[in-house]
C-alpha cells in the first residue's frame, strides 16, 4: 500500500528515511531554495518528479495545505520492541523508550515523535487498538521526524511492558499522583509512559509502572497537552543521564 505525503520537509525526510518514495508531483511554477534541494535529492535517489497544475495537487491531497508538492510513498513500516532495544545496543547506549498509552490526536503523536527523535529516544511504542496510527497527518506534524524514528505497535501494552521489564527497563509513568519529575531519580534503562488525552494512563498500565512522576500545576488549568508533558519528562531523563555521565 501507498501513502500520500505533502510538504517539502516531510518529503525530504521521507527520501532520507527507510521507506521508498515512488513519485513526486510538484506544482507548476513552484520555486525556491528548499524546492531546489528537494529536486536535487530526488535526482540523486532516482525518483521521478512530475510538474502538474495546482488543481490536480488540490485533488490529490485534501487534508491540509500541500505546499505545492505531493509524493507517493510506501506505507509506514512499523518496527518491534526488540528492534528498538537492538538499536540502543548498536549505539552502545542504555535503552530509552517512550510508551504512549491510548494517544488519539495525530498532532500530538507527531509532535511527540519529533521531540523524541531530537532527544535521541531509541523508539516509540503504541498499542494496536484505541490509538492513533502513523498516518500522513502524523508525518506532517512531526516535520518528517517519524521517518527516522522506530515506532512499534503491540497488541497488548501491559504484556509489552512486562517483557521490557524482564530486559531490565524501568517503567516510569507520567501521572498526577506521582513525585514531581524534577525531584525524581529516574533509573536507567528507561521507558517513559505517557497517557492519552484527557484520560491519562489506564489503571492496569499504571499498576505496571515502577514509579510515577508528575508535572506540578500552579495555574488554573490542571493538565498539560500530552506532547508538552512528554517533552518535559523526556528531557529530564536526558538531563539526568548527562549529569550521571559527567566525571
Amino acid at each position: 500500500m501507498q501513502d500520500k505525503l505533502a510538504g517539502v520537509n516531510s518529503i525530504m525526510e521521507a527520501m532520507r528515511g527507510r521507506r521508498r518514495v515512488h513519485k513526486i508531483f510538484i506544482q507548476e511554477g513552484r520555486t525556491g531554495k528548499r524546492m531546489e534541494e528537494l529536486l536535487h535529492l530526488a535526482q540523486r535517489r532516482g525518483i521521478f518528479c512530475q510538474y502538474v497544475d495546482k488543481q490536480r495537487l488540490d485533488g490529490m491531497y485534501t487534508m491540509a495545505n500541500h505546499q505545492g508538492v505531493v509524493a507517493l510513498v510506501d506505507s509506514y513500516e512499523y518496527s518491534t520492541p526488540e528492534e528498538i532495544l537492538e538499536k540502543a545496543a548498536l549505539n552502545g547506549e542504555a535503552p530509552f523508550v517512550l510508551i504512549l498509552d491510548g494517544l488519539e490526536d495525530p498532532q500530538n503523536l507527531g509532535s511527540i515523535i519529533r521531540t523524541a527523535e531530537c532527544a535521541g529516544v531509541h523508539g516509540v511504542i503504541i498499542p494496536q487498538h484505541n490509538s492513533v496510527e502513523v498516518t500522513p497527518a502524523v508525518v506532517r506534524a512531526s516535520a518528517g521526524a517519524v521517518e527516522h524514528m522506530l515506532v512499534a505497535r503491540v497488541t497488548n501494552l501491559v504484556n509489552c511492558m512486562k517483557d521490557l521489564k524482564k530486559q531490565g527497563l524501568w517503567m516510569v509513568g507520567a501521572d498526577m499522583e506521582g513525585v514531581p519529575y524534577y525531584q525524581s531519580s529516574i533509573p536507567n534503562p528507561t521507558a517513559v509512559v505517557i497517557g492519552g488525552e484527557g484520560t491519562g494512563i489506564r489503571k492496569l498500565v499504571r499498576q505496571n509502572c515502577d514509579m510515577l512522576v508528575s508535572i506540578p500545576m500552579a495555574g488554573t488549568i490542571s493538565s498539560l497537552n500530552a506532547s508538552v508533558a512528554a517533552g518535559l519528562i523526556i528531557y529530564e531523563v536526558i538531563r539526568q543521564r548527562w549529569c550521571q555521565a559527567k566525571p
